[in-house]
């Protein structure tokens, strides 16, 4: 039983290590964080959908379109929704739900800034 505690140990120790390697790559991070946040819409208008008691098909009724497009527009990976799109899904929605989007400025690095020069 040790053994395999032990095993799970470092196979867990190694896993840390490559995902550490991987998120250190920026081009690596920049396509996982885009990836990350499109997940997270995904599920952010399936479950404004199911908490406003529709399905896909109700859904597509009030949009006009086909339910077909519905699952479309809530599929993972899908990058062709517009900004109008998601604004016409949430309207359909019904009340109390909203669509946000923000604008977010960078995160200053760690890199303390150089000063001015005056010549």
């Amino acid at each position: 039983m040790t053994r395999r505690a032990e095993t799970r140990t470092e196979g867990q120790q190694r896993y840390d290590d490559y995902w550490t390697k991987q998120m250190a790559d920026p081009e690596f991070r920049a396509i996982y964080e885009e990836e990350a946040a499109k997940k997270e819409l995904w599920l952010q208008l399936v479950e404004a959908r199911q908490a406003a008691g529709l399905s896909q098909e109700d859904l597509a009724k009030r949009l006009g379109v086909s339910a077909a497009q519905v699952a479309r527009i809530e599929k993972r990976g899908y990058d062709s929704c517009t900004l109008h799109t998601l604004s016409r899904y949430v309207q359909a929605l019904g009340d109390g739900f909203s669509l946000q989007v923000a604008v977010r400025r960078p995160a200053p690095s760690n890199v303390a800034p150089q000063p001015a020069v005056n010549t």
